[in-house]
């Protein structure tokens, strides 16, 4: 049995949608969606669930807390999945190579401290790029630069707003993020 534990600081559309597509399979467990906001919906999606889940503190993020609790729930993945806070390096070198995120962007552009969400699909729209996506890696110390594991593409209109590239971007999220997950579990054998 292989264990996902995924982090969340929003709505949890994502998380959901993860928690979904493994829901029958045998092999992959969801064993705790864990939020930094108290108030995130995605800790309602869990209940949904019938998903473990609580929320945590900035405080107890950073001093090692969070990490304690996670290790104790003996993860084969740590799942990042709209998660906005800075993952701590002592975090980072407790699960190596194990904990994975989704970026809405083509990384190495579009990245780094405050790009998410709208922010990222306004400076796409800005720039006049021809096509974004989504880029899931591995994560390190710094913000959007771990190891790629996979991109998708989507096109980007000259008419395209912000909203519009958001909705091309989280239909890739949706269709993409759990099957990546699931060939990186298949891979860790």
């Amino acid at each position: 049995m292989k264990r996902l534990v995924i982090l969340a600081s929003g709505s949890g559309t994502n998380a959901e949608n993860i928690a979904k597509y493994f829901s029958n399979d045998k092999n992959v467990e969801i064993v705790s969606i864990l939020s930094n906001k108290k108030d995130a919906y995605v800790l309602q999606r869990a209940e949904n669930l019938g998903i473990k889940h609580s929320s945590f503190t900035k405080s107890e993020f950073e001093d090692g807390t969070v990490t304690s609790l996670i290790k104790s729930m003996n993860p084969d993945l740590v799942v990042l999945s709209g998660f906005l806070l800075k993952v701590p390096e002592s975090m980072v070198k407790a699960f190596p190579h194990a904990i994975v995120n989704i970026h809405p962007a083509l990384l190495p552009k579009f990245g780094g401290k405050g790009m998410y969400g709208d922010r990222v699909h306004e400076a796409v729209v800005a720039s006049g790029e021809k096509e974004s996506g989504i880029t899931i890696h591995y994560i390190d110390e710094n913000y959007d630069q771990g190891t790629t594991i996979f991109q998708a593409k989507c096109e980007v209109l000259p008419t395209d707003t912000p909203h519009d590239v958001a909705t091309k971007v989280h239909a890739l999220e949706y269709q993409w993020f759990p099957k990546i997950l699931e060939n990186i579990i298949k891979e860790k054998g």
